[in-house]
């Protein structure tokens, strides 16, 4: 089956469309990568987005305006990568949509909401359109994410014990395929996690002290002129979700504007190149510290934090004798994978198999993702149902 993954993190500064041909042999799964296109989001929708999402208050008509100018903007890159990428063949679209807020009190989601009305994506490319992925694990006691968690224990199964799969987006996650729980019967399960902030804090930094003109550390320019400062890190890795157990989840919900500057409180006079460097001090110590506890051998890294040489450079000394590994290097180019995910959890739902692991999202069992508009096309064919797969091979063109 030929399926685009559209995907637009927690930075919500682009919609990304990777396009993959799927199909299940025996126990595995076999990906074939076709690419990927990206488009920004427009100077007007992204500032709409920001507006709104929390701490921000926002009404019920600005929520229903966003929700179908995500959704054009979502079908119009969707309809670019099946043009460019499938030559119009793609039969499944499955979009994550954009995140605006995630319910969570205490260890428990109680509500997911993402925006992009996928009937946009439907009408425009013709294609059935899988949408609203998170709901179902919540509603069974999950966490809704991370998601692409089945994603990396399929990849990974069968590497080694000790491979960790690390994705840098705005907020961290991590996946242990091997371990870090265990069933009544002894034996390792799969384990995910948010660790807390990759990115958000330190666009929220630069946007900030920069009056908007710049919005993220370009080439880890800010944090490699800083030096982390010893205090600030210390109370920021005061906060409680890092010491809260797996599974569990946050967002920008937490990690915020407003959390920034109120940490902030008392270091006025540090320079914004020494804030910075001290957020990525942050996002790499809370990273390195959560893989140490998984007991990791190797971490295969992914994300848009891995554009930022100084955040990686930090990490890699965090992380001491622990290899750091480009997803790149496995075959999947980090730019594209969060999306890729998506494309694999729609293929899954398409069939009938369920795309979350208990064990990873802390929901009662695992589920089925997802809601489906049907395009005009008709719904996909599908001629048989297989079982569900057990590892994944990524297979070149």
């Amino acid at each position: 089956m030929r399926v685009i993954g559209l995907m637009s993190g927690t930075s919500y500064d682009a919609i990304d469309a990777a396009a993959a041909d799927i199909r299940i042999d025996g126990d595995t799964l076999v990906l074939t990568p076709l690419g990927m296109v990206s488009e920004p989001y427009s100077g007007e929708l992204r500032a709409a987005v920001a507006a709104a999402v929390p701490p921000a208050s926002t009404t019920v008509g600005q929520i229903c305006q966003l929700d179908t100018e995500i959704g054009q903007a979502f079908a119009a890159v969707a309809a670019r990568a099946n043009a460019e990428l499938c030559g119009g063949s793609a039969e499944l679209i499955s979009s994550h949509g954009q995140t605006m807020f995630h319910w969570v009190e205490g260890a428990q989601v109680k509500g997911t909401l993402q925006l992009g009305q996928p009937a946009w994506i439907a009408e425009k490319t013709g294609c059935t359109v899988v949408s609203d992925l998170r709901s179902r694990d919540v509603a069974t006691g999950g966490q809704g994410a991370p998601l692409v968690s089945v994603f990396d224990v399929l990849w990974l199964n069968g590497r080694t014990s000790g491979s960790v799969a690390l994705n840098l987006g705005g907020i961290a996650n991590v996946t242990a395929p091997g371990g870090g729980g265990t069933t009544a019967d002894g034996p390792a399960v799969p384990i995910a996690f948010d660790t807390g902030p990759a990115n958000a804090l330190i666009d929220a930094a630069v946007s900030e002290f920069t009056a908007g003109e710049q919005w993220f550390d370009l080439g880890g320019a800010l944090g490699a002129a800083g030096t982390p400062n010893v205090d600030l890190l210390a109370h920021l890795l005061s906060e409680p979700y890092y010491m809260q157990p797996a599974p569990k989840s946050t967002g920008k919900e937490l990690f915020h504007r407003e959390y920034l500057l109120a940490a902030l409180r008392g270091y006025e006079s540090l320079s914004l190149a020494d804030i910075v460097a001290t957020l990525t001090a942050l996002t790499a110590r809370t990273v390195a510290d959560s893989v140490k506890a998984l007991a990791a051998t190797e971490v295969v890294v992914s994300g848009g934090g891995t554009k930022n040489p100084t955040l990686m450079a930090m990490l890699r000394d965090e992380l001491g004798d622990i290899a750091l590994v480009s997803s790149d290097e496995l075959g999947v180019t980090s730019d594209i994978k969060e999306a890729l995910a998506f494309a694999v959890l729609g293929f899954l739902t398409a069939h009938g198999l369920p795309g979350s692991i208990a064990s990873c999202t802390g929901a009662r069992h695992a589920s089925v993702l997802g809601s489906l508009t049907p395009g005009s096309r008709g719904l996909p064919r599908i001629t048989s149902v297989p079982s569900a797969p057990k590892t994944m091979r990524i297979e070149a063109l």
